[in-house]
């Protein structure tokens, strides 16, 4: 790592509020295309993976909204927030009142990002960047969002989301219609008109649901 992540945060992003969740402030990249749109080559140069904890992604606000407006299924559960980038689903969740959260993402930058953004909101989140998938899970409840984007991805979550389903995991994710969302596992909950950087999208607005997968 070349950088310091937490200075690299600060001085490129600025604290905000994600637009379908006003309750929660994130440190978020104000201009996509500055942040986002840097070549490989830059991106390399500061030792920085593509930072997908610099945006409120449609499916992570969508999940957070329908943990904030359902407090009752979090109260008092051990949660996992998978793939958490900013630690926007998993702050959701600590303000719903689960009794811990852990944050889990590869990208070691993202670590710098939820802890930033836990302390901003004022909660406590752990974090750990190992590879869950797979592995046995020690929580009550599992959180992802916007995680179905990529096929080999998707190829290794799916058995495993449903098998912690199967063994009585209650498992979430917030989806904006990616291309390898398995819906013949899920159970719908809700769906959102969320707002979005359009650099990012196809459009300002992504319709977003909220998905429970079934044993």
């Amino acid at each position: 790592m070349k950088t310091d992540p937490e200075a690299f945060i600060r001085a490129n992003t600025s604290l905000m509020a994600p637009p379908h969740v006003p309750e929660i402030s994130l440190h978020l990249a104000s201009e996509a295309h500055e942040l986002w749109l840097k070549t490989e080559e830059e991106l390399e140069a500061i030792g920085l993976p593509p930072p997908f904890w610099a945006f409120a992604w449609a499916g992570g606000q969508g999940l957070a909204r329908y943990i904030l407006d359902h407090p009752e299924m979090l109260r008092g559960k051990r949660v996992l927030d998978f793939a958490s980038g900013s630690g926007l689903v998993g702050i959701a969740a600590m303000m719903a009142g689960a009794r811990e959260v852990m944050a889990c993402d590869i990208d070691p930058w993202a670590e710098a990002a939820v802890r930033l953004n836990a302390r901003a909101n004022g909660v406590s989140l752990g974090f750990t960047g190992a590879d869950l998938i797979g592995q046995a899970v020690d929580a009550d409840m599992l959180l992802a969002g916007d995680v179905f984007y990529d096929s080999a991805f998707a190829t290794a979550l799916v058995p495993w989301l449903s098998r912690l389903a199967a063994g009585g995991k209650s498992v979430l994710v917030g989806d904006p219609g990616r291309s390898y969302l398995p819906r013949d596992r899920l159970e719908f909950c809700a769906v959102y008109q969320v707002p979005v950087t359009r650099a990012l999208e196809d459009s300002e607005i992504k319709k977003t649901t909220v998905w429970r997968f079934v044993p």
